[in-house]
Formats: C-alpha cells, structure tokens, sequence
C-alpha cells in the first residue's frame, strides 16, 4: 500500500509524495489520517532549515507529530479496534526519506505502543494532545516534581501560552498573567489577563514560563523574578542564549530547560481533556487541504492570527 505524504525535500520546498507503507506487524496498527496539525515550533525549524542537528535529521524527510485518524489494520498482539480514533505523535514507517517526526501523511504503520485511544468526539481536536502534553510536562516534569509552581507569569501568548494559562486556571492556582507583543494575539476575552510588556512592572514573578521561543529576553526576565524565582525556557531557540550574571546571582535565579513531553504527559492530558477540566476550544483556527500544503505552512509560520493550522486529511478517510 502507497500513501500520500507530506516531504520536505530541502529547507522550503515541499512535494505531496506517494511512500510505500510497510505490511502491519503483529504489534502494529494502520491508520487512516483525519487530520494532521502543523507545528510552529519545531517543524517550523525543519522548514526553514534552522533545526539543530539531531538523530535522525536530514532531507527529505516526512514532518509531523500532531496527527489523528481512525485504525485500518490491527496486528494480531495489537489492542485496538478497526475504527477507533487514536493520536500518533509521530511514525516511522516510509523508506528513502528521514522520519524524525513523520506523521503528516495520509496512512500510517507504526507500533501500538505508540498512539493513544483518543474519544470519538474530540475529532481534530486531538491533534492538539500534543502541545498540551509539553505544556503539562513543562510543568510537572512528567508528574515528577514534587512541588509544582505554576506559572504565574507566562511569555508568549501563541497555542502554547494559552494551554499553559488554560492549565494553570483549571488546576485552581491563581490566574496567570501573559505577555505578548503582537496586538491580534491579545484580543478576546480571557480567564486571565492578556498585556503588553511595556504595561507590566512587577518584580516579583515566582514562576516565569517562557514559550515564545525569543532568545534575547532573558536579562528582562529575569529582572522581574522574586528572589529564588524561577524561568522556565519551554519554546524552541536557535539562537545562542545568553544572560548578565550580576542580577542572576543577586536574585539567586534558577534557570530550567523544559524537553519534550513523554508518554506519562500524553495520558495526563487525555484524562484532563475527558473529563472537561481542560479545554481545548478556539484554537484551531485553520484549515488547508494537502493538496496546498505549502500555502498552509507558510500561513501557519507567517500569519499572526493563525494559533494552528490543520490539513485535513479526512477526504481520504
């Protein structure tokens, strides 16, 4: 069997490519994409060439992590059900290209163990499980640490800030407050308060959660810390990071790294999205056919107004 996928052939050129699948192994699924998200982090950093090097990286290669759809094939040792929906957080199942992510394609073979039994109703919802388990993960270190803070102070307000905010309301701590310099991204109403840096003067932040991916604000962060405060880099920088170390030391800063979610973050965040204690309305806010893939990433990587973007996959379903 041939699917259709999304190849990134070198930075900034994209194909739409038919890729021979594998047969399903006992331990395996197929599945049949609905829906596939595009992400402004990290896949954005495969499109423009900019990614780090990693195992793995290279071109072609078959992006995304963000991918829903419902089960095809079952192998015989594998616990799923053909027409169940379920969330691949990625998939490495095509020959000849690089599948470090590998998921934004219209079929998929990958092992079991990997995707998540997702409600029916979520729908392309599901696509954002993802985010939402960095952004609990950024938090709890996967359920391992012991004293959580919760942000009260959070840098960015793209689809991560919001799912940080939305956590943070919905865990009962004090409402956040969010920083964001563009003016369309600071409408709406919202369960906690949306400004510009220019009108915050607080010195006082215990916890700082920065998910815009800006390299060069640490020196203002850190200025607004409490003495013991924390910062916590949760975007994607591929610029060099750098800070004054006289207010650091005076503040006794402490400086944390947020990696990627892990499996124990997927299942908390599908568990807070079942029982409604999390909510992940509003923010889609695209649609784009495969067909004009390149169109939906340059929208998705260019246009402030779009929080995410999803190609729809689901006229193949």
């Amino acid at each position: 069997m041939r699917a259709q996928a999304i190849v990134f052939k070198n930075p900034k050129q994209l194909a739409i490519e038919p890729l021979s699948l594998p047969d399903v192994g006992v331990d395996d699924i197929e599945v049949t994409v609905e829906y596939s998200g595009i992400s402004t982090g990290t896949e954005r950093l495969l499109w423009d060439g900019s990614m780090p090097p990693f195992p793995g990286m290279g071109y072609p290669l078959v992006p995304g992590y963000e991918t829903t759809g419902r089960v095809s094939k079952v192998g015989s040792n594998a616990k799923f059900e053909i027409g169940q929906r379920v969330f691949v957080p990625g998939a490495n199942c095509f020959e000849g290209v690089k599948s470090l992510y590998g998921a934004s394609a219209s079929h998929l073979v990958t092992n079991a163990s990997r995707v998540v039994a997702v409600e029916d109703a979520l729908g392309e919802q599901a696509v954002l499980l993802a985010l939402a388990a960095t952004a609990y993960h950024a938090v709890s270190l996967g359920g391992k640490r012991e004293n959580i803070i919760a942000p009260d102070l959070i840098i960015g307000h793209g689809i991560m800030g919001r799912l940080l905010a939305r956590m943070t309301v919905a865990s009962g701590a004090p409402a956040p407050t969010v920083w964001e310099t563009q003016p369309e991204r600071r409408a709406g109403d919202h369960a906690y308060k949306v400004i510009h840096p220019d009108e915050d003067d607080r010195k006082d932040y215990q916890a700082i959660y920065e998910v815009s991916g800006d390299a060069n604000m640490l020196d203002q962060l850190i200025g607004c810390l409490k003495p013991g405060g924390e910062i916590v880099l949760a975007g994607f920088y591929k610029q060099k990071l750098a800070f004054e170390y006289a207010p650091a030391y005076m503040r006794e800063a402490q400086i944390r790294t947020a990696s990627e979610w892990r499996k124990a973050d997927l299942m908390a965040v599908t568990q807070l999205v079942n029982t409604k204690r999390l909510s992940l309305d509003h923010l889609i806010t695209h649609h784009e056919k495969p067909a004009f893939a390149k169109s939906a990433y340059e929208v998705a990587f260019g246009d402030a107004l779009c929080l995410k973007m999803v190609l729809d996959w689901s006229a193949n379903a």
